[in-house]
C-alpha cells in the first residue's frame, strides 16, 4: 500500500521583523516619502491662482526664464569652483600633518580643528558678521594697523562673496581632514619604505602613493563638499543676509523666499527638485572625472 502524496508546506512568514519595523517605516512614510512625492506634485501645480490649478508649464517655464535664481545658481557655482578645491586642498594638508609622526598633542590638534563644526550655526556667525564688520570689525582694525585701507565686507558684491567662503572654509576644513586622515591611515606603510628605499623623495610618495590611493576618500569629501555647496543657506543668510543686492543669494536661500515668504510652494518645489537635479549631476560627474579608475 503506497502511502498518500504529502501536501507541500506552507512557508510561514516571521512577521516579528516587520513589526518592529512598523513605528519606522510609518515615519519615514509620513515625514519623507509622502512630503517629497507631493513637493514633485506642488511643482506642476500654480500655486498663485485660487484655487490651485494643475499646470505643468507654469512653475518649470518661469524656471527657466528667471534671471534671479540664475544669478544664484552662478553664486553657488562660484563657491563650488572656488570654495571647495581651496578646502579640500587644506584638508589634504592639514590631514598630512595629524597623520605625521613629528606632530605632538595629536589628539589636541584633531579636536581644535573639528571643533567649529561643534559650534551651533548662529553663534558662529554672529561672530563672523562681527569680525567682518567694516566700522568696529577686527579684520578691519588689523588691515589699519598695517596702513592698508579698510574693506566693507558686507557691503560690497565680491568682499561678500569671499567673507562667506573664508566663513566655510574656516568651517569644514577641520571635518574634511578628519576623513581625509582616517584615509590616509589605511595606507600601508610597508609602500612609503620601499619608496624611500628606492629614492623617492616626499614629493614623489605624495603623488605617487598618498594622491593615487587616497583618491576614494577624496572622492567622498568632494561629493559630500558638492551637495553641501549646493545645499547652502546658513552663512548667507545669517552673515551677509544674502546681500548685497543678491550678491550672495544662493539656490537655497531663493527657494526659501518663494516657498516661505511668497508662499509660492509651486515654483520653490520646482526650485528644490532642481537643486536635486543638480546635486546628483555634479556628483555622477565627480564620480566619472575623479573616480573613473579607483577599481583598476
Amino acid at each position: 500500500m503506497t502511502n498518500p502524496p504529502s501536501r507541500p508546506r506552507r512557508r510561514r512568514i516571521a512577521w516579528a521583523p516587520y513589526l518592529f519595523l512598523a513605528p519606522f517605516l510609518t515615519a519615514f512614510a509620513v515625514f519623507w516619502t509622502w512630503p517629497i512625492a507631493y513637493s514633485l506634485y506642488l511643482s506642476f501645480v500654480n500655486t498663485r491662482s485660487r484655487p490651485w490649478t494643475f499646470d505643468p508649464g507654469f512653475n518649470w517655464g518661469r524656471l527657466i526664464q528667471d534671471t534671479t535664481f540664475w544669478d544664484a545658481f552662478g553664486n553657488t557655482a562660484l563657491i563650488l569652483a572656488v570654495q571647495v578645491p581651496l578646502m579640500l586642498a587644506l584638508a589634504v594638508a592639514l590631514a598630512m600633518a595629524f597623520n605625521s609622526d613629528l606632530l605632538r598633542l595629536k589628539g589636541f590638534y584633531r579636536f581644535a580643528f573639528f571643533a567649529p563644526l561643534v559650534l551651533g550655526a548662529v553663534p558662529y556667525s554672529a561672530v563672523f558678521r562681527l569680525i567682518f564688520n567694516a566700522d568696529f570689525g577686527i579684520l578691519n582694525y588689523g588691515l589699519g594697523t598695517l596702513g592698508l585701507p579698510s574693506v566693507r565686507w558686507l557691503f560690497e558684491s565680491t568682499p561678500a562673496l569671499v567673507t562667506i567662503m573664508i566663513a566655510l572654509t574656516w568651517r569644514w576644513t577641520g571635518y574634511n581632514a578628519i576623513i581625509l586622515l582616517s584615509g590616509l591611515q589605511s595606507i600601508p606603510q610597508t609602500l612609503y619604505e620601499a619608496a624611500r628605499i628606492d629614492g623617492a623623495t616626499a614629493w614623489q610618495q605624495f603623488w605617487g602613493i598618498t594622491l593615487p590611493l587616497l583618491r576614494p576618500v577624496l572622492l567622498f569629501t568632494f561629493v559630500l563638499s558638492t551637495i553641501g555647496t549646493l545645499q547652502l543657506f546658513t552663512e548667507p543668510w545669517l552673515i551677509t543676509n544674502t546681500g548685497p543686492g543678491g550678491a550672495t543669494e544662493t539656490l537655497v536661500t531663493y527657494l526659501y523666499k518663494q516657498g516661505f515668504r511668497n508662499f509660492n510652494f509651486g515654483y520653490a518645489s520646482a526650485i528644490a527638485y532642481t537643486v536635486a537635479l543638480f546635486a546628483a549631476g555634479f556628483s555622477l560627474l565627480q564620480i566619472r572625472l575623479v573616480g573613473g579608475g579607483s577599481n583598476r
